[in-house]
């Protein structure tokens, strides 16, 4: 009996990609690896590249090629599009990547009408619906990272401040992969206790505007490292080969991916990043976790900013 060989596609062989392609070959999770390119000589380098390392972890098939080359794939990561410049934030190249989208869903579809997309390109919310929009697919099958590197920032933020490790803190950031997300504070705990009382009791080191900055440092991450360097690349990287990991294992995890909301929070027709169950079939479950008054308005605020760019852009989907 031939056991099923898995494959995953990833649409842009730019640093997300190709440093994405990298994740998951140390991972092993793949049989077989294909990028694709509008550049097709960077897609051959880089699959050639990651090739020459075939000795150092299990076997896997790493290729570039067309569209067609994807086809039945059980994963599709389009990271793809155009980012910001340096004053430029997610939302202001919206339309620069709706026309690169309109070209590259189509042809992914066409290929494999059962896949599960994973959307990454920004901005990752708008972009994960027009995917929506234009696959015609279920929303549960096309996913946007989210806020899953959003969240592992706090928690890295966190576990410096607290000097413990950053697996051990409990909590999200919800809404959009942008200005407008927030830090859930009243859902984030430390050895069962909430961040309040192991501030008080443990830490005692958590005055002033202890929770603004960080939330504030959470935010402005990718600016800083983008004013430097010009592009993120490991950490993103390594945020979707953890969604991957949940989808192919089918984990049944909890991660705050980008989900079409239909009436979490009184929010319906966006995606936006909140506590979503991932497995083999994409979004099980979608979780209107209990917020404080305060973040459900500023979560509402974030879908807000969503849907009036949404609809700047619905006549053209």
């Amino acid at each position: 009996m031939n056991k099923k060989r898995t494959k995953i596609s990833i649409i842009g062989a730019g640093f997300v990609g190709s440093t994405t392609a990298y994740a998951l070959m140390m991972a092993g999770l793949a049989n077989e690896i294909v990028i694709v390119d509008i550049n097709k000589e960077k897609a051959f380098a880089e699959a050639l590249d990651l090739s020459h390392g075939a000795s150092f972890v299990k076997p896997v098939n790493i290729i570039s090629g067309d569209y067609s080359d994807t086809k039945d794939s059980d994963i599709v990561i389009i990271t793809a599009g155009i980012g910001p410049k340096n004053g430029e934030t997610r939302l202001d190249i919206i339309n620069k990547n709706l026309v690169v989208f309109k070209k590259i869903v189509p042809e992914v579809v066409k290929y494999s009408p059962d896949s599960i997309l994973l959307v990454v390109s920004n901005p990752v919310d708008i972009l994960s619906y027009i995917t929506y929009k234009l696959s015609g697919f279920p929303a549960s099958r096309v996913i946007g990272s989210g806020t899953v590197l959003d969240t592992s920032r706090l928690r890295y933020l966190l576990a410096e401040h607290f000097d413990i490790d950053a697996r051990n803190i409990h909590t999200y950031i919800l809404g959009e992969h942008g200005d407008s997300e927030i830090a859930a504070w009243s859902l984030t705990s430390v050895a069962g206790m909430n961040v309040e009382e192991y501030c008080n009791t443990l830490c005692k080191n958590c005055n002033g505007d202890f929770k603004k900055d960080i939330a504030e440092k959470v935010k402005n991450a990718a600016y800083e490292i983008l004013n430097i360097r010009g592009y993120t690349n490991y950490a993103v990287a390594l945020a979707v080969k953890r969604i991957v990991e949940a989808i192919l294992r089918d984990e049944n995890a909890i991660l705050t991916v980008s989900s079409l909301l239909t009436g979490e929070y009184n929010i319906d027709g966006v995606y936006l990043g909140i506590p979503s169950v991932v497995n083999s079939l994409g979004i099980k479950k979608k979780f209107n976790v209990p917020l404080n008054t305060e973040e459900t308005e500023k979560l509402r605020q974030s879908a807000e900013v969503l849907k009036s760019n949404i609809k700047s852009i619905e006549g053209l989907l």
